[in-house]
């Protein structure tokens, strides 16, 4: 449907509106255009659209946390230790009837032939863990990953980011090792920093503590855009491995330290590197192998690993009708998951809705284009393939 541009005056003066740090570019000064309601194809499984007014199989790797009798064995759970995904789940649904199409891994907004696509995310309480191991100059990677792995799973190219940093009092010294990991994140998704904001707010943190949060845009033709509407029964899953937990489900693993008789300086069991090493290992940006991979044609689908998993995430890229089987074995589990499955005798039902399990991100290919994906693409795995049903099974 060909409908009139009218420019969006408040939008762009949003975009252009001052910040306590100054921005680290100069973008050109554009007019952002708002489309009628009702002008956005509603289609784009997985993606939140804008309104004007969002192949192997082999053996088990984690066994269930299960007694002899089949019952629960009274392990941890991500609900038990705060975080209640059903209730997440229950506000975006709520939230999308004020703001029709939200809920998906990016939000749209027209621009010419293109969309802007944006994302907004932290890090959770894996702050706390940067807290206790004085490591801060990673943590801004994971600011910066979290919201371009994002909006790249519509096949966008992020544009520039914009960060906030709040403490009650401002340590120029750790702030400066913070944003260092911002820099780096964006550099290797290859996006401006634009600027940000710091906030000093006495009182509110507890001495030595800070929080975090971004925003990242990016752009995408919309003759580009990878919105899952073509995938099919028979589609293959490829996977791009994680470098560990990343940034979710740290609420759940800082309890199972809590109750493992271990620290984070301790080892990692069977590994030469220590928990707390391993739990704040930066989380893989996607960006430039997601693209590439792209650029070679046949992907119909992205699903960023991130809270809830297997289970809710790689559904939000599926047509209705289709589900996924995941095949067991198919990649090796970091150890960092096993060990958070054992200390905290946690079901594999849980784990896989909690965390990534060494999976990042899920590709959806045509089945010509996972061969050369798995032949090209140094990592990757076949992780298993799209049935009719819904849902997410293993086997």
């Amino acid at each position: 449907m060909s409908t009139a541009l009218k420019p969006n005056a408040e939008l762009a003066l949003a975009f252009a509106s001052s910040s306590s740090r100054p921005s680290y570019s100069k973008p050109n000064s554009t007019q952002l255009p708002r489309m009628p309601s009702g002008s956005l194809p509603n289609n784009f499984s997985g993606l939140s659209l804008a309104s004007s007014s969002g192949l192997s199989q082999s053996k088990h790797v984690c066994s269930l946390s299960k007694n002899d009798s089949g019952e629960s064995s009274g392990g941890f759970s991500y609900k038990d230790a705060g975080v209640d995904i059903d209730a997440g789940a229950e506000l975006v649904r709520r939230i999308a009837k004020m703001a029709p199409g939200i809920g998906g891994f990016g939000g749209f907004f027209p621009l010419g032939d293109s969309y802007l696509v944006a994302g907004t995310d932290g890090v959770g309480t894996k702050l706390k863990l940067a807290f206790d191991t004085g490591i801060h100059d990673t943590i801004g990677i994971d600011l910066v990953a979290m919201s371009v792995n994002d909006i790249v799973t519509s096949g966008a190219k992020p544009l520039f980011f914009l960060d906030y940093y709040a403490t009650s009092r401002l340590d120029v010294d750790l702030a400066e090792k913070v944003i260092k990991g911002i820099v780096d994140g964006c550099q290797q998704s290859d996006c401006a920093l634009l600027g940000g904001e710091t906030a000093e707010m006495p009182g509110f943190y507890a001495e030595g503590e800070y929080d975090l949060s971004g925003c990242a845009v990016g752009i995408v033709k919309k003759d580009s855009v990878i919105n899952g509407k073509n995938i099919v029964a028979g589609d293959v899953l490829i996977g791009l491995p994680s470098s560990g937990v990343h940034s979710n489900g740290f609420s759940l693993v800082r309890r199972v330290l809590a109750h493992s008789g271990l620290s984070l300086k301790d080892q990692l069991p069977g590994k030469s590197v220590t928990l707390g090493e391993a739990l704040m290992a930066p989380t893989v940006i996607y960006v430039k192998q997601v693209l590439n991979i792209i650029s070679k044609g046949g992907v119909k689908g992205i699903a960023h690993i991130t809270g809830g998993g297997f289970t809710d995430n790689i559904p939000r890229v599926f047509p209705k009708g289709l589900g996924a089987v995941i095949y067991n074995g198919s990649w090796e589990i970091p150890a960092v998951f096993k060990w958070i499955q054992e200390a905290g005798r946690i079901e594999d039902a849980e784990m896989r809705r909690t965390f990534n399990m060494g999976i990042g991100m899920v590709l959806v290919v045509s089945r010509e284009a996972s061969r050369r994906i798995l032949e090209d693409d140094n990592g990757a795995y076949c992780i298993g393939e799209v049935v009719t049903g819904e849902g997410v099974s293993y086997r």
